[in-house]
């Protein structure tokens, strides 16, 4: 059952000071060549973000997008990954580096890896937001993580119930 208040877990300075955080840390491993690529619809609020807290930094990253579904408006993953829309501009033999708002299942953030190195990436790294507590083993596991997020309904930065609550600047659980 979902609550109708929302319960803040993550304050938005807290969240901007975890996005500083993970530009400082991806600063090294990243160039002028990077392809920045985030996972749609929900990580483009941390993308958004990420990307300018490198371009302070002096880090003028390249950006796309994928645009994958497995949750629809459904509380619980489907189970399987709908590409809705592909890359747009070609990866081949640049380092990747695929963005998402939060790993759970870990099935989008695979299907992305899986995309990105058929299209001929040299090299792929993975960042997401938050890194909610799974029974089961995934793979991959993130590169990069911003946040260890309890296993609860969230919302805000991005995540949504039924596509609501997205722009919610705190993350929010609703459980």
């Amino acid at each position: 059952m979902i609550a109708s208040a929302p319960e803040v877990l993550l304050p938005e300075a807290e969240i901007a000071r975890i996005v500083e955080a993970l530009a400082q840390q991806l600063m090294p491993v990243t160039d002028e060549e990077t392809v920045a690529v985030v996972l749609l619809t929900g990580g483009l609020w941390f993308a958004a973000d990420l990307t300018r807290a490198l371009g302070r930094r002096g880090r003028d990253v390249r950006f796309d997008a994928l645009w994958l579904a497995s949750y629809g408006d459904d509380t619980e993953s489907r189970g399987q990954i709908e590409v809705r829309a592909p890359l747009q501009r070609s990866v081949a033999g640049r380092k990747v580096l695929i963005l998402d708002d939060v790993f759970d299942t870990g099935l989008s953030l695979a299907e992305a890896v899986r995309i990105v190195r058929e299209a001929g990436a040299a090299e792929v790294l993975t960042c997401v937001f938050a890194r909610k507590p799974w029974p089961l083993p995934r793979a991959p596991v993130p590169d990069f993580v911003g946040w260890e997020a309890p296993n609860r309904f969230l919302v805000g930065y991005g995540l949504d119930h039924a596509g609501r609550q997205r722009g919610n600047p705190d993350i929010c659980a609703l459980d």
